[in-house]
């Protein structure tokens, strides 16, 4: 794309003039976690300099004031993914916190001994392990519907996985291991026709592509914070509002009551009901800043420009012999994870860092995607709209050397 701003959008990012080992840095680690924009940074800072209080309890000026960005943020939110309205945005720490307190909140009341929750053999840690934890705890099933060679779900065999028993189907939208963009209309239409409530886990889509959860019509949605240009600490829940009410709330205290005797407490009205005490009332005005910088460039321009650059890394990727790349989806997104013959990803990982190259090494939290392709870990080069393909070209340069090194 000749016109997407990528040298306006880098100057923006003040981490990206940083040197690694007295090299540039590449930064190609925005799987794990995006770097942040000054504006993102300008806006916690200004801030805590001139507007931070407590929110909601206050009829102070600054109080008044932190809360009108605090909420004016879960405006931003809801406007962002098309929610229907700000009640069905819960601010929490991050997706894994989201998927946590739906497990044991909208789940535990829901699924009993016997009953099935469906997911996929790509997921990430966050999506296995809270459905463990619920299954241990009810006496319920947890099943998995497999993936083929190239990374894809195979849907014939999740479609034979949804059955009466299946309670609730919770899916990655992208695979942070492999980078492969589930069919998620699909999945959620299957799931409908059923009756069968359905989980989205946006962390890796959400920085990648527009999001319209009502156009979806998934039942919940969630993602984090950091991996959107925005601080960490901070994610989002969205869930429908007639579900949300009737769920209960996942922890007491301050802000999430409305009413408090010592014989019994009323609670608050959405969105509060999800969020007892003090909230992270800064990283949640970074994330407004987030999504503003982001409405600024256009999230359809990030998914072109990214797309492109991820074609063009996959070619050169495939050009160096003895590289193989895991996850090669006909819907991907940008995300390259690879092994290289005899050389573990923890050397890959170290050795591009001596280059400034930052990728990530390992497992990923993603443990049987590596079981299912037998490695024990791959390096994953992870591309954002700040990526350049003279970087991409650094990243191969480096692998090659790597390989020369390595004999």
């Amino acid at each position: 794309m000749t016109d997407f701003p990528v040298e306006k959008i880098r100057a923006d990012f003040p981490i990206l003039q940083e040197k690694i080992r007295n090299k540039p840095l590449v930064y190609l680690d925005n799987a794990a976690s995006c770097q942040k924009p000054q504006q993102v940074i300008d806006s916690i800072v200004h801030l805590y300099s001139h507007e931070y209080a407590n929110v909601h309890r206050g009829v102070h000026t600054l109080s008044v004031k932190a809360t009108d960005r605090y909420e004016g943020a879960r405006e931003k939110v809801q406007q962002f993914i098309n929610a229907q309205s700000t009640k069905e945005i819960i601010f929490v720490r991050g997706a894994t916190e989201a998927i946590n307190l739906i497990a044991q909140t909208f789940a535990k009341e829901n699924i009993k001994a016997g009953d099935e929750i469906l997911i996929t053999a790509m997921e990430h840690h966050s999506n296995i392990v809270p459905w463990q934890m619920l299954c241990e705890q009810t006496g319920a099933v947890l099943k998995v519907a497999p993936i083929n060679l190239q990374g894809e779900l195979i849907y014939a065999e999740f479609e034979n996985l949804l059955t009466d028993k299946t309670k609730l189907v919770s899916v990655v939208h992208m695979s942070n291991a492999l980078g492969t963009v589930n069919p998620v209309e699909k999945i959620i239409a299957a799931a409908k026709a059923k009756k069968i409530p359905v989980l989205l886990d946006g962390a890796q889509a959400i920085p990648h592509m527009s999001v319209d959860v009502q156009a979806l019509g998934c039942d919940f949605y969630v993602f984090s914070g950091h991996k959107l240009y925005a601080p960490s600490g901070i994610g989002v829940l969205y869930g429908k509002q007639a579900l949300l009410e009737a769920m209960p709330p996942y922890q007491g205290g301050g802000d999430m009551i409305r009413k408090v005797t010592f014989e019994e407490t009323e609670y608050n009205s959405l969105p509060y009901k999800f969020e007892a005490g003090t909230p992270n009332i800064a990283d949640v005005v970074g994330l407004g800043a987030a999504i503003d910088y982001l409405n600024t460039i256009g999230m359809e321009r990030i998914a072109a420009y990214e797309a492109e650059l991820l074609d063009y890394a996959t070619e050169k990727a495939k050009q160096i012999q003895g590289l193989r790349i895991i996850g090669e989806a006909g819907a991907k997104g940008a995300i390259l994870s690879f092994v290289l013959d005899k050389i573990h990803p923890h050397d890959i990982g170290t050795m591009l860092d001596s280059l400034g190259i930052a990728i990530r090494a390992g497992h990923h939290c993603a443990m049987p995607v590596m079981d299912f392709f037998e490695v024990p870990a791959t390096a994953r080069a992870s591309f954002a709209m700040y990526n350049t393909k003279e970087e991409v070209d650094i990243l191969m340069a480096g692998i090659a050397d790597l390989i020369e090194i390595f004999g």
